[in-house]
């Protein structure tokens, strides 16, 4: 017997809000971004004399003598790459040239010009194509800010959960690990995780994981197929229970994985069917 109605169901598809994006957080942190510049300003600042000089080899070398390697480190953010020692490692031509570890090239004038003229960053410091490094890396920044807007719709409706939880008055645990609760540990086992939210009442112990996919793709289809092998497992262990909270207009194109999860998961809910949980909490 599936474990919802056709009716929950089609309740629950035509509820889905549109979006989670807010305008103030979702798509530019700001204050991370402006720290991150902060962080290498002074270095920035230096090599600006590179975007004045008629010849940037000499140049470099005046740098590197009087600083050494170190103003030279900032030089990766320019391509918008971050790098580590050991970390990174590029070739000079594919398939069969030679490789070699990006950041042991920024460590001599040499290789500091040699990396300038191959990413042809030379052409528009020659050219004036830049002004200001500070500004460039700003601008960097930004745009490398973006890849992080994924792990921020989470963030948003995490919070938006916590929010509703702590207004009805219902006490929660965030971000707690399956290790901790040795039924879960045992029953899991390869599958053990951490759980967004868990909610202990006297009747049962509920994990409750929560996400929102603005657009459709593999992920959605991923993480239904993950839950409908996880909840049965958890819900077998006598006083527990999973909750999966999710939302938004990516399911319209996974309808036939969240259809088989509602069949087989006994408490899914999206932001607007929710209420029917947190009714259920106050009188468990």
């Amino acid at each position: 017997m599936a474990a919802h109605t056709q009716e929950q169901f089609e309740e629950f598809m035509s509820s889905l809000q549109k979006t989670n994006r807010t305008l103030g957080y979702y798509f530019c942190d700001f204050p991370k971004i402006k720290q991150n510049v902060e962080c290498v300003k002074m270095n920035l600042s230096l090599l600006d004399c590179l975007l004045k000089s008629n010849d940037i080899q000499t140049t470099i070398l005046t740098i590197f003598d009087s600083y050494g390697k170190k103003p030279f480190q900032v030089l990766p953010l320019l391509i918008a790459t971050r790098i580590e020692k050991g970390n990174f490692w590029v070739v000079n031509k594919f398939p069969f040239g030679n490789t070699y570890d990006l950041s042991e090239l920024l460590e001599t004038p040499e290789g500091i010009y040699r990396f300038l003229k191959e990413t042809t960053l030379l052409n528009l410091f020659k050219d004036k194509s830049i002004t200001s490094l500070v500004d460039y890396v700003f601008g960097i920044e930004t745009g490398m800010d973006s890849n992080a807007r994924k792990n921020r719709s989470g963030e948003i409706t995490e919070k938006a959960l916590a929010d509703i939880f702590s207004q009805s008055g219902i006490m929660f645990e965030t971000q707690v690990k399956s290790k901790t609760m040795p039924k879960l540990e045992a029953a899991l086992g390869k599958d053990m995780k951490k759980f967004d939210f868990v909610i202990r009442t006297t009747k049962k112990t509920y994990v409750i994981e929560v996400n929102f996919y603005n657009s459709g793709g593999s992920k959605p289809n991923e993480v239904a197929r993950a839950y409908t092998g996880i909840a049965p497992k958890i819900n077998a262990i006598e006083g527990y229970e999973f909750v999966w909270v999710t939302d938004g207009i990516g399911w319209f194109d996974a309808k036939p994985e969240i259809k088989n999860a509602f069949d087989i998961i006994p408490k899914i809910y999206n932001m607007t069917t929710l209420k029917e949980f947190i009714n259920y909490l106050k009188n468990d």
